[in-house]
């Protein structure tokens, strides 16, 4: 395979595809929406200067149907990595759901009016495998495996993560239904790591900045997460392209650890530079302050408190992904930030 098509390859996760593509001497086909805003590619373009493959600009907007047909036929496959991730929203239904489901819908289309297209990547997340992290008790289990499919979350309650379980759902029966390419799946949990521009508007450098700043100072929930770092997932995509036998889905996670732990990590990177969280915020003072967050009463009562574990195994045995320590991810990241 020698010509990618991507979507969603100017983002957090997807510039570091775009680069690692670039530097194994890939032709990648950027989908953008607007070719004239320079600024949102120009560090991939200055990376693909002096690397050995070939950077093209394609023009597509995720949401138009037959929109990606031209820059799909002639590649070898596609890495879809585009979808919304935001949590502040007015209407959930319309800003999340409909453009993570339309989207993958119009991209899948594509690969199949593709001559060319003998694969495709979904980069979809460890929310499409699990809601709230009190289903690991509901449903008896030690941990979350590939087998496991996000049942409880709905519009109304988690609906980011029901935009991610639905739109894979959506992309194995589409999957199914044709014999012209092999879909392979990525779920990385809490993606983290340094940046290639800080012109990212991505969450997960917003709630780094929000460690850093203080303001968990006074207090951090007890809640967990599960933490990968944003080059093992970038290496997962090229892996999961370029192994003929990869295959289903894959749980992308070094570790999971929670707000209060990973601000111990901070401490023990940057010796107290930062205003880390001092203690845990007991679970009844979040029902009273969580509003602030932007969390309610029931993501508090299914999340805070309880613990979750992830079986990374298929990564490290089927994709042959070595993990990048927790520690080395949390300095890399901040280091790149200040």
């Amino acid at each position: 395979m020698k010509t990618i098509l991507t979507t969603g390859g100017t983002g957090y996760v997807g510039s570091w595809v775009v680069k690692d593509l670039l530097e194994k001497g890939y032709t990648v086909r950027l989908a953008v929406r607007n070719k004239n805003k320079t600024s949102g590619y120009q560090h991939l373009s200055k990376i693909a200067e002096n690397a050995p493959g070939k950077l093209e600009i394609w023009k597509a907007d995720l949401l138009k149907e037959g929109s990606y047909n031209a820059a799909a036929e002639g590649a070898d496959a596609i890495i879809h990595m585009a979808s919304p991730f935001f949590l502040k929203f007015k209407d959930a239904q319309k800003e999340l759901i409909e453009p993570a489901v339309n989207g993958t819908i119009n991209i899948l289309n594509a690969a199949s009016a593709s001559s060319t297209v003998k694969k495709v990547v979904l980069t979809s997340s460890v929310v499409a495998v699990l809601g709230d992290n009190i289903d690991m008790q509901e449903l008896g289990l030690s941990e979350f495996t590939e087998e496991h499919f996000n049942t409880t979350s709905s519009v109304e309650h988690q609906p980011y993560s029901y935009s991610k379980v639905t739109a894979e759902k959506t992309a194995w029966k589409m999957a199914e239904a044709q014999d012209k390419w092999n879909l392979v799946v990525v779920n990385p949990s809490f993606v983290m790591g340094p940046p290639l521009t800080l012109d990212s508007k991505s969450e997960s450098i917003q709630f780094m900045n929000d460690m850093i700043s203080g303001k968990f100072y006074t207090g951090a929930p007890a809640l967990e997460f599960g933490f990968v770092d944003v080059r093992d997932v970038s290496k997962a995509h090229i892996l999961a392209l370029e192994n003929p036998n990869a295959k289903g889905r894959h749980i992308l996670a070094e570790r999971t650890t929670g707000f209060f732990e990973l601000g111990k990590i901070i401490d023990q990177e940057f010796k107290g530079v930062y205003k880390t969280p001092m203690m845990k915020t007991p679970k009844f003072m979040l029902y009273l302050v969580g509003w602030m967050f932007g969390l309610t009463a029931k993501f508090i009562s299914r999340n805070v408190g309880y613990s979750i574990k992830f079986n990374n195994s298929k990564s490290i045995n089927e994709l042959g992904l070595q993990y990048t320590p927790f520690n080395v991810t949390v300095r890399d990241m901040i280091m790149t930030m200040k």
